[in-house]
């Protein structure tokens, strides 16, 4: 019953399944990595198991994750959870909103706050987001778009309330996120289950 709901679920988010399987014999270092992944996110992730298909791929993803920056502070993963939802609903990709959707409670994310993210209500209409944040979440929609919208305004505003790092890690994050993103759908891979909210970006509204 769970599975064809899941199934039901996919159809309705327009997510197809897998258009490749994973390779039944998967090199040893490789086989490691995905030893590491499954400990540290609970999950056999397809998408690893996908891209052990071509190794030099696998690899560097495997490097660029570990590498994206998981803040030292409960305000910076906070706003960096932020980012990578919102950068992840303009996507639109299922299996990187669930991924992300994890961190809402733990981060602090009110729905109010979640809804604006959604496009569903007017950022303006909700007082909680800290200037910092709502920056962070501009760039997010600029550079998840194509082309980037950045204003000269924008850009000052940006580097008055970041240092040169925080902008770096920022776009960083941000490109990481896309990055996946495209990577899923062009593999067709579905969510992995992290999280029990469907929440999808709403246009125009």
């Amino acid at each position: 019953m769970k599975k064809a709901h899941k199934i039901d679920q996919r159809r309705a988010l327009n997510q197809p399944e897998t258009y490749i399987k994973p390779p039944k014999k998967i090199p040893l270092l490789l086989r490691i990595g995905l030893f590491i992944a499954k400990k540290e996110t609970g999950k056999d992730l397809l998408p690893a198991r996908l891209l052990t298909w071509y190794p030099r791929a696998a690899i560097g993803s495997g490097v660029l994750e570990m590498m994206t920056a998981k803040g030292q502070t409960e305000q910076e993963r906070r706003l960096l959870n932020l980012v990578r939802l919102q950068a992840s609903l303009i996507c639109s990709c299922t299996f990187c909103i669930d991924m992300n959707a994890v961190g809402i409670v733990k981060n602090g994310i009110s729905d109010d706050e979640l809804a604006v993210l959604q496009g569903r209500r007017a950022v303006q209409s909700v007082d909680s987001f800290s200037l910092r944040e709502l920056l962070a979440l501009e760039y997010a929609i600029s550079l998840s778009s194509t082309p980037p919208d950045l204003s000269a305004q924008f850009i000052k505003n940006l580097t008055t309330a970041f240092s040169e790092a925080e902008i770096v890690m920022l776009a960083s994050t941000i490109a990481s996120v896309n990055y996946w993103a495209r990577l899923n759908q062009g593999l067709g891979i579905p969510p992995a289950g992290f999280s029990d909210r469907c929440l999808l970006y709403q246009r125009d509204q």
